[in-house]
């Protein structure tokens, strides 16, 4: 499949050079550890379906691959992943966002948020509301605060550090998917795209 993905990019869009094209001549037939595991066990379970195993297989070791580098980043950075995921909620909500939110979309109960949120005031990452903030009271623009709650604030230096944490991700995101064209790239999001489909339900009674 990999060389037609690239015969069919390269003659059709004419985007690949003839040095990539000798890089996936060389690994066609190549093997991973996945065949030898997939070859191991075989023999054991008669009914295995070698492809459906093979594709799980791989998957997994591709999301656990990531998720130790992702891991690994945010150490680096000085970030726990449940930091770096609050950051991430606060950005996706525009950069202001209510404790009760917060907490909700964390999947955290409000209390147990005010260590973390504490933590990442004192590096300057987040405003914190004021202890004083009441049921009834409002904000500048009019909107009525959350009790003691109110909303958290997302600083620029916050931002910043939030999207150093997903560029050291994305970096090798990209590296493991540009062993793919750009062909193959859509042809692989198209197809785990049914397959999410499917876990989903889509289309079942």
């Amino acid at each position: 499949m990999g060389q037609w993905g690239y015969e069919r990019q390269h003659d059709a869009l004419d985007v690949d050079d003839e040095a990539e094209a000798e890089q996936r001549d060389a690994l066609e037939g190549v093997r991973d550890w996945v065949d030898d595991h997939v070859d191991r066990w075989r023999p054991v379970l008669p009914d295995l379906d070698p492809d459906v195993e093979g594709s799980v297989t791989r998957m997994q070791f591709l999301t656990d691959r990531l998720r130790r580098f992702a891991e690994r980043a945010l150490a680096e950075l000085g970030l726990s992943r449940e930091e770096h995921e609050t950051l991430h909620v606060l950005v996706s909500g525009g950069g202001r966002v209510g404790i009760t939110r917060l907490a909700t979309d964390l999947g955290t109960a409000p209390a147990e948020l005010t260590e973390r949120l504490e933590a990442l005031a004192r590096r300057g990452f987040l405003t914190l509301p004021g202890a004083d903030a009441t049921a009834d009271a409002a904000d500048a623009e009019g909107r009525p605060a959350e009790g003691r709650g109110g909303e958290v604030g997302l600083t620029d230096e916050g931002r910043a550090m939030w999207r150093r944490a997903v560029e050291a991700s994305g970096a090798e995101e990209r590296r493991l998917l540009s062993a793919l064209d750009w062909y193959e790239q859509q042809l692989l999001a198209t197809l785990l795209r049914r397959v999410v489909l499917k876990a989903e339900g889509y289309g079942e009674d």
